[in-house]
């Protein structure tokens, strides 16, 4: 790219000029295949298609231009002047259009070229997110491999120990320097990240799926208007808001209540974290279990209290298995997001890698250690910092396994209840 030509401008000058010219070029298509209408000749496709295989005519070849001098650029392959790049874009456009405006006639089937556009429009957006995962997963997945041959694969999933403050040494070759061994057993972390989402879904699972039947099943309209806002309040804080609302109330309660029956609570213990956060998360569960519930067929309430059941029965054995699916989708969503909150960690659970079953000692979890090894300024090549990429491989495919499962789940009752 020439250096008086940033591509900030450069891609501000080809749109500029790419859009009016595609407005020309519809109301060129229009204007063509009207004149050909006049004369009594019926077209095969509609005259907006034919405006709009004008756009594509124009759009396609200045697109592919552009697209293709930025990879070579990307790759490294050939630097294309900026202005050179711009100027031979628009020209395709410009030459695709008259060839477009050649081959409009009313026999010519414009629909199925726009059309066939749509749909391979549809396709490389599906593919560019297939492929966004992919290289997620290979970039988490190389990484991880490194950590794996520096640590072991086996150490690393079943030590029981996670110190890596000494790391910096092995990664600046002072390793023989007498100071113990960094260790990165991953089981305390994991077990923090399982025990705050256990304690945060044990909260959110039942007040959340408890509101949501209220509220489709008992409340009437005007309390429903006022209240499903007002839960869904709770999903737009900001979670460094619950952080500091468990930091500075919550622990303090939760350590006097402790004291009050002879228990010692930390100040940073996993108890208020898994609190709060389930606090947080009962939106994401009544929301969706709501609107769920709310899907579910009148007729089928209407014939199960025709035959004699209550309404708590008609709602037990009725309306919540035919819902489970849904239901099964908001609590995956709510664990989801459970597993990856860092903020409200770190504010009230603390740092310390703490392998326990008590919930009132400090612990933490998997994103807290990834962003602490992925912050000061420790070299990228250090046990250190490649340890993220470890515990995140790790963290991907727990995660897949229960994305698996609740698929099942979700098949096996829709399977039974469509």
């Amino acid at each position: 790219m020439q250096p008086d030509m940033s591509v900030a401008n450069l891609f501000f000058i080809f749109v500029a000029g790419l859009v009016p010219l595609a407005v020309i070029a519809f109301r060129l298509g229009l204007l063509r295949i009207g004149r050909q209408m006049a004369a009594g000749e019926r077209p095969y496709s509609r005259p907006g298609h034919y405006g709009w295989f004008a756009v594509v005519s124009l759009a396609v070849p200045a697109l592919a231009v552009a697209v293709g001098g930025a990879l070579l650029h990307l790759f490294g392959l050939y630097e294309v002047p900026g202005s050179m790049l711009l100027t031979t874009a628009l020209l395709a456009g410009a030459g695709g259009l008259a060839l477009a405006l050649k081959l409009i006639s009313p026999t010519y089937r414009a629909r199925n070229v726009v059309e066939a556009t749509i749909r391979a429009t549809l396709l490389i957006a599906s593919t560019v997110s297939i492929l966004t995962t992919i290289g997620i997963v290979l970039s988490v997945l190389f990484e991880a491999m490194r950590f794996y041959q520096m640590v072991g694969f086996w150490n690393f999933i079943a030590g029981t120990e996670w110190n890596p403050d000494t790391a910096f040494l092995e990664g600046a070759g002072r390793g023989d320097e007498g100071a113990a061994s960094a260790q990165f057993g991953s089981v305390p972390v994991f077990a923090g990240t399982f025990m705050i989402t256990l304690i945060a879904m044990s909260v959110a699972i039942p007040v959340g799926l408890f509101s949501a039947i209220y509220m489709s099943e008992y409340a009437s309209h005007a309390v429903r208007g006022w209240l499903k806002p007002m839960l869904e309040v709770l999903a737009g804080i900001p979670t460094v808001v619950y952080g500091f609302f468990a930091a500075i109330t919550i622990s303090p309660l939760v350590v006097q209540l402790a004291a009050h029956f002879g228990l010692a609570a930390e100040a940073t213990n996993a108890l208020t974290p898994g609190l709060v956060m389930g606090v947080m998360l009962i939106p994401f569960i009544s929301s969706l279990s709501d609107d769920v519930l709310n899907s579910v067929p009148q007729a089928m309430r209407d014939g199960s209290l025709a035959l004699g059941m209550t309404k708590a029965e008609t709602v037990r054995h009725i309306v919540l298995p035919a819902a489970l699916p849904g239901i099964v989708s908001a609590v995956l969503l709510a664990v989801s997001r459970a597993i990856g909150e860092t903020m409200i960690v770190v504010m009230a659970a603390g740092l310390r890698p703490n392998l326990t079953m008590n919930p009132l000692e400090g612990m933490t979890t998997v994103t807290v250690r990834i962003v602490d090894a992925l912050t000061g300024d420790q070299e990228f090549d250090s046990p250190l910092t490649l340890s993220a990429f470890g515990l995140g491989f790790v963290l991907l495919v727990l995660t897949l396994i229960l994305n698996l499962i609740s698929l099942s789940v979700i098949r096996r009752f829709r399977m039974k209840y469509d």
